[in-house]
This record gives structure tokens, sequence and C-alpha cells, in this order.
């Protein structure tokens, strides 16, 4: 009976290390990719110093690259895109970071958000959604982006 309840035990603690890191895996450099399959940005996912997981837009691969959030409210417009934390507070859970929220620059909408990444693990599913249901929204694909030492 001890023997069955400590496999258990390991089996938990080893499915949670899986799906950490698999979201660990989420972590790096992607590029964001528009609907005519183009590099838009270069993002940068990491962990942050509280646990949860956010998104900075490292450099804009078209258009000014020094243009700003004019549609942004709060304490985005006006600011510079490049250098924005756009994706904040997604936290790991079921393979997935989800929780937390998305910045679409273009219009200055936050939504709901959820990635994850896909089975050869070069792409990542970003979907950005209007509520915390994830019914009605839109889904991205981005590409892994190559490490530089």
């Amino acid at each position: 009976m001890k023997i069955s309840k400590l496999i258990i035990v390991l089996l938990f603690l080893f499915a949670g290390k899986t799906i950490y890191a698999q979201t660990d895996k989420i972590v790096g450099m992607w590029y964001t990719i528009d609907e005519d399959g183009n590099k838009k940005s270069l993002v940068k996912i990491y962990r942050a110093t509280n646990g949860t997981f956010e998104g900075v837009i490292e450099k804009l691969l078209t258009g000014d690259p020094a243009r700003k959030c004019v549609n942004c409210t709060g304490a985005e417009k006006g600011k510079p895109i490049a250098g924005m934390i756009f994706i904040k507070n997604l936290r790991p859970g079921g393979g997935k970071l989800s929780g937390g929220t998305i910045l679409d620059p273009a219009n200055g909408k936050i939504y709901s958000c959820t990635i994850s990444l896909d089975k050869g693990g070069s792409k990542l599913k970003v979907r950005g959604s209007l509520d915390k249901s994830g019914l009605l929204g839109r889904n991205q694909t981005w590409e892994k982006a190559p490490s530089v030492d």
C-alpha cells in the first residue's frame, strides 16, 4: 500500500515538472507574424521576478521602428512600442501560459491571453480573447527566433 502511494506522489511530481518544463520552453525570443506571413516584430518572453511570465517588444521589423502607441490608454499612451511590456501576468498550467493579458499596440486594446507551444517547439500559438472564456478572439502563430549568444 505504501509503495503505491509513493508511486502516485512521484507521478504527480514528475507531471508537475513536465508542465513547467514545457512552459519554460516558451521563454526566449520570438517573431510575431502578420496575416501575410511576414515578420512584424521581435518579442522576448521571460519569467518575471514574481513568477509570472511577461513579454516585451524588443524590436519592430516593419514601419517606423520609433513609432509610439498612440491608441493606447493609461501609462502606455504615447510610449514607444519597442521596449514595451505588452504581455503581463501569464501563469503556467496545463502545459500553457494563461490568465494574463496581451496589449495590441495597433489598436490600444487589452485582451485575455493564452500561449502554448506547438509539438515541434518552434512555434507559439498565441490567443487574444475578449474575455477569459476565450470564445471570442484571434489566434496568431509566432516563430522561434534564432538564439544569439
